[in-house]
């Protein structure tokens, strides 16, 4: 199986989903509880250590640790850094796919610790101290 982009849409309550292939082909959306279980539930179907993305807002902590347990590459985007502005809809479901679709375009740079809030893009690892 190819490596998977995922873009995660993460709210208080709920989150988006949205995994796609190298190419670009989606594979699956899913709006799910923003519950560690059902977040396991929904990665495990990217497969192994699959690229992952999402906003850093209120409460991305635990997800990073969930995913990155699970052996997901985690990325984290500036809220601020996302152009959202230029689109004609926006709505959860097309802003997990822009983000897996920049991640997957190389939009996301690698970056020390997310803490920093420098970029577009921060790779988070649970065992980085800052």
């Amino acid at each position: 199986m190819d490596r998977q982009y995922v873009g995660i849409d993460l709210h208080r309550r709920s989150a988006t989903v949205h995994r796609m292939s190298a190419d670009g082909e989606v594979l699956g959306v899913s709006r799910i509880a923003a519950q560690p279980l059902e977040l396991m539930e929904a990665i495990d179907k990217a497969g192994p250590e699959p690229e992952v993305v999402m906003e850093s807002t209120y409460g991305w902590y635990w997800a990073a640790d969930v995913l990155s347990e699970m052996g997901a590459r985690v990325h984290l985007a500036h809220a601020l850094g996302n152009n959202w502005g230029n689109r004609r809809v926006k709505n959860d479901q097309r802003d997990a796919q822009d983000l897996a679709a920049m991640l997957r375009l190389g939009g996301c740079r690698r970056r020390g610790s997310p803490r920093r809030r420098c970029g577009s893009c921060a790779n988070w690892s649970a065992t980085d101290s800052a």
